[in-house]
């Protein structure tokens, strides 16, 4: 009997194929926001008072944030800057990949319709050693597992 083991959750690509090819956005460090929620509501029925029934209503999807460290020439930052600078808005869809130790993807998630809605650097501090870290955050209209 084989033993089970769940894979690693740092070996990851995020890809932006209407956007840009280049290796370097592809990379990130962090990736937050792949959860769906359900919206329910609910419904008394008349004449019973001990409990109220939970339909469901919608799904909910919170923004997708990427972080990683300053990338100075990033056509995904291009895009994104023309969106907040410009209020050019072009949405697009992106693919998270969780990749396997040959870099062969286990599992995808298939980002629809997403753009910008912030975009942050870390602060810069003379006194501590860090990566500057830029941070991308995306609302999308859902995902789906590809």
């Amino acid at each position: 009997m084989s033993e089970f083991h769940p894979p690693i959750g740092f070996h990851f690509s995020v890809e932006f194929p209407d956007i840009s090819s280049s290796s370097g956005d592809q990379r990130f460090q962090s990736v937050s926001g792949l959860t769906v929620d359900v919206d329910t509501e609910e419904i008394g029925e008349g004449g019973e008072n001990r409990f109220k029934h939970k339909v469901p209503v919608r799904t909910k999807y919170p923004n997708l944030v990427l972080k990683r460290g300053l990338l100075v020439d990033s056509e995904v930052i291009k895009w994104c800057r023309n969106a907040v600078e410009n209020f050019s808005f072009k949405p697009t869809n992106l693919i998270v990949k969780l990749l396997n130790e040959k870099h062969e993807p286990l599992m995808s998630w298939n980002v629809v319709h997403a753009y910008p809605v912030k975009w942050s650097m870390s602060d810069f501090n003379a006194e501590e050693s860090k990566l500057a870290i830029e941070t991308l955050e995306l609302t999308y209209n859902y995902f789906n597992v590809i």
